[in-house]
């Protein structure tokens, strides 16, 4: 899931109460049934601390809920991403943007069912970008393992994508609180997507898909991904589940990035000498 980080509260100046002594003097009784000057203070005192505890633990709480956002920026010197992973989009696409994600992290679940659509019916299907899901399972989520196997099974069906919303959209029906037998409610799941179950049952169980999955792990490694989901847009590292309109706005810089790259490219090309047409191929 994604990495959270506590913030502490900045309050106002401490307070200064002073402490009376109680006599016996000025008919004062202490005591006695009409109560001390101390006593009142001090319990007025405490109510207050404990007004301040609960407001503090309040905001604790809200700071700790909000989504955290880590934006870095990638060495460019490191390779582009492999042919890994699973691809939507057009292969012109200006932009690719790589997701590395874990099927039981809630904040990747978040992301897929919340801001995902409007990726897609905005970004992916206009042709703006290319997406790529990275498996990035987290040893902390005990199901992981099989729900990335059972994704890659489905891919090799040609149902990736179904499956990947199938599994973020019953995460709470197969993570590790509510079984301790995901293969057999991911493959109950599975049914209405039509798969040969045979052959989805038998490559899960043989972990066929284990070795490419692991491939992509290392490869977040080596991207140094420090949580999920993380995206690579450009050349920005986002750790966060990002809402719709901050992702576009990344797109937005990757796209005025690349494109001022694209077309001295294409400059540079069209006006390359031509080889020699005596030149033997290879």
């Amino acid at each position: 899931m994604g990495q959270e980080r506590m913030e502490g509260g900045r309050g106002g100046g401490a307070g200064v109460v002073k402490k009376q002594s109680a006599t016996t003097g000025g008919g004062g009784r202490p005591g006695g049934g009409g109560g001390s000057a101390s006593g009142g203070g001090k319990r007025w005192f405490y109510i207050a601390l404990a007004i301040l505890l609960v407001a503090g633990i309040a905001s604790l709480s809200y700071v700790a809920a909000r989504p955290k956002q880590s934006v870095s920026t990638i060495d460019s010197t490191i390779a582009p991403v492999p042919n890994q992973g699973h691809v939507m989009g057009s292969d012109s696409a200006t932009v690719e943007v790589v997701e590395f994600a874990d099927f039981e992290c809630p904040a990747c679940g978040s992301f897929a069912t919340l801001a995902e659509p409007d990726v897609r019916a905005r970004l992916v299907n206009t042709g703006l970008i290319r997406y790529r899901f990275m498996d990035f399972p987290l040893s902390m989520h005990r199901n992981t393992w099989p729900a990335h196997l059972a994704a890659w099974c489905a891919a090799e069906q040609g149902k990736f994508w179904e499956m990947h919303d199938l599994l973020f959209m019953n995460q709470d029906r197969w993570n590790g609180e509510a079984t301790n037998r995901p293969d057999r409610v991911i493959s109950n799941l599975t049914k209405p997507l039509g798969l040969d179950m045979g052959q989805f049952d038998n490559c899960v169980s043989t972990r066929k898909y284990q070795p490419q999955i692991q491939a992509n792990v290392n490869e977040g490694i080596r991207l140094k991904v420090p949580s999920t989901p993380t995206f690579i847009i450009g050349n920005k590292r986002i750790a966060a589940a990002v809402p719709y309109d901050e992702f576009k706005r990344q797109v937005d810089e990757a796209l005025a990035q690349a494109r001022p790259n694209a077309a001295t490219k294409a400059t540079t090309t069209k006006g390359a000498p031509t080889k020699a047409a005596n030149t033997k191929a290879r």
